[in-house]
C-alpha cells in the first residue's frame, strides 16, 4: 500500500512587479482581475471573494505563514511554488519564494515547478484581442549552468521535499522546447558533483495521455497527468459543433461539468506508478479571459471530496511509486482553480481534502 502525499501548486503573483505595471498598469496583481469577474450566465458563480486570508499581498510573512498553517491542518505536504526563469538570470514574481527560502519561514515543506513558457498578453487579460510576446525562454547550456546554481540553496534547505532522497523539481511544459532534455542532463551533473543524489524529475503532462510514453522516454521519473482539455476532444463532434454554435451566438464561455471533466483526467492512468495524479480544484478562467474562458459548473465541496477520494485511493493501491498527489491549486483564483476560503464555501474544500487525507 502506497501512502499519498499531496503538494499543492502554488501561484506567487499576488505582489506587485514592475514588469506587470508595465503590461497591465500600476499594481496589478492576480486580485486585479478576480475582482474584475462579472457573471455570464445564470448560476454563474462569480466574483470568487477570499475569506479567511482576505486580498492578500505576498510581500507580508504573515500571510504566508497562515496559508501554510491552512495547508498543513488540511493534511497536505508541501507547495509547489512556481519558478519563473526566463534567461541570465532574469527572474519573474520570485520575491515571495526567495522571502522564504531566506527567513526559514513558514517552516512547511516545499519544492519548486519550473514554468518554462513564454508569457503572452492574451493569457492575462479578457481585453487583449491579439496576442502579444510579453517575455520569451531563451537559454543556452550557459545558462542551465546559472539557473541550477541559483536553485541550488533551496534544494539544499531541509524544507525541501524529497523523493527517494532528491529533491523533487517539476517542468510545466517538457516538450516545449528540446533543450529541455539537455537542461535535465546538465542538472544531472551537476547535482552530482554538488553532493546531492540526483533530481527527482516530474514533467507535467497536460495535453494528451496518449503522449504519456513520449515524456517517460525523456527521463522523468514520474509525469503529472492532467489533462484537462481532453474531456472536450472525447465529445461527440455534433455536440461539441452545437456547443460551439450556442457559445458563439448567446456569447457564453465554454461551459463543462466539474465531474465530467474529473472522470475523465482521473482513472485510466492514476494506477501507473511512473504517474503522479492530479486533484482538481475547480476551475474558471473568465476572470483572466471574459467569455473566450473556460467554466467547469458543479463544483462543490461534495464533488470535490468523490474527485479526491478516487484519486487517492487509486494511489494506495498501487504496489510501487512515488504516491505524490499534485493538487491544481492551492491559489489560482483568477482561473477559479484555488482551494483557499472563499465567502461561499469557507473552508469546506479544505475540510473535504483532509477527510480523504488524515485519519478521523
Amino acid at each position: 500500500m502506497v501512502k499519498p502525499k499531496v503538494i499543492a501548486l502554488y501561484l506567487p503573483q499576488f505582489h506587485p512587479i514592475p514588469q506587470n505595471d508595465q503590461w497591465w498598469g500600476k499594481g496589478f496583481t492576480e486580485w486585479t482581475n478576480v475582482g474584475k469577474a462579472k457573471k455570464l450566465f445564470p448560476g454563474h458563480d462569480q466574483p470568487r471573494v477570499p475569506a479567511d486570508l482576505g486580498y492578500y499581498d505576498l510581500r507580508v510573512p504573515q500571510v504566508r505563514e497562515e496559508q501554510a498553517n491552512l495547508a498543513r491542518d488540511a493534511g497536505i505536504a508541501g507547495f509547489c511554488y512556481w519558478h519563473y526563469w526566463f534567461e541570465d538570470g532574469k527572474e519573474l514574481l520570485d520575491l515571495p519564494f526567495k522571502e522564504v527560502l531566506a527567513s526559514k519561514k513558514p517552516d512547511f515543506p516545499f519544492c519548486l515547478g519550473w514554468a518554462n513558457e513564454n508569457w503572452y498578453s492574451k493569457l492575462w487579460s479578457k481585453d487583449v484581442r491579439k496576442d502579444k510576446l510579453l517575455i520569451e525562454q531563451k537559454y543556452d547550456e550557459e545558462d542551465f549552468v546559472k539557473h541550477f546554481y541559483s536553485v541550488l540553496p533551496a534544494f539544499k534547505d531541509k524544507r525541501y521535499l524529497t523523493q527517494d532522497d532528491k529533491p523533487i523539481f517539476l517542468i510545466y511544459k517538457p516538450l516545449a522546447n528540446p533543450a529541455v532534455k539537455v537542461f535535465m542532463q546538465v542538472w544531472n551533473k551537476l547535482a552530482a558533483k554538488e553532493g546531492l543524489k540526483g533530481i527527482y524529475w516530474v514533467g507535467q503532462c497536460t495535453d494528451d495521455v496518449e503522449r504519456l510514453d513520449q515524456y517517460k522516454s525523456m527521463g522523468f521519473d514520474s509525469i503529472n497527468v492532467y489533462c484537462m482539455y481532453s474531456h472536450a476532444k472525447k465529445l461527440n463532434p455534433l455536440w461539441r459543433a452545437a456547443k460551439k454554435i450556442v457559445r458563439l451566438v448567446f456569447g457564453l464561455p465554454a461551459i463543462f461539468s466539474y465531474k465530467g471533466v474529473v472522470k475523465c483526467i482521473s482513472g485510466g492512468t492514476d494506477a501507473d506508478p511512473k504517474v503522479s495524479p492530479t486533484i482538481l480544484a475547480g476551475w474558471d478562467h473568465t476572470p483572466r479571459s471574459g467569455r473566450r474562458g473556460c467554466v467547469m459548473t458543479g463544483y462543490t465541496p461534495k464533488a470535490f471530496k468523490e474527485h479526491a477520494r478516487q484519486v487517492l485511493d487509486s494511489v494506495r493501491r498501487r504496489q510501487g511509486g512515488s504516491g505524490l498527489v499534485f493538487l491544481k491549486s492551492w491559489n489560482e483564483w483568477a482561473e477559479g482553480n484555488y482551494i483557499e476560503p472563499d465567502l461561499k464555501w469557507g473552508r469546506a474544500f479544505l475540510d473535504a481534502l483532509k477527510d480523504c487525507l488524515l485519519p478521523q
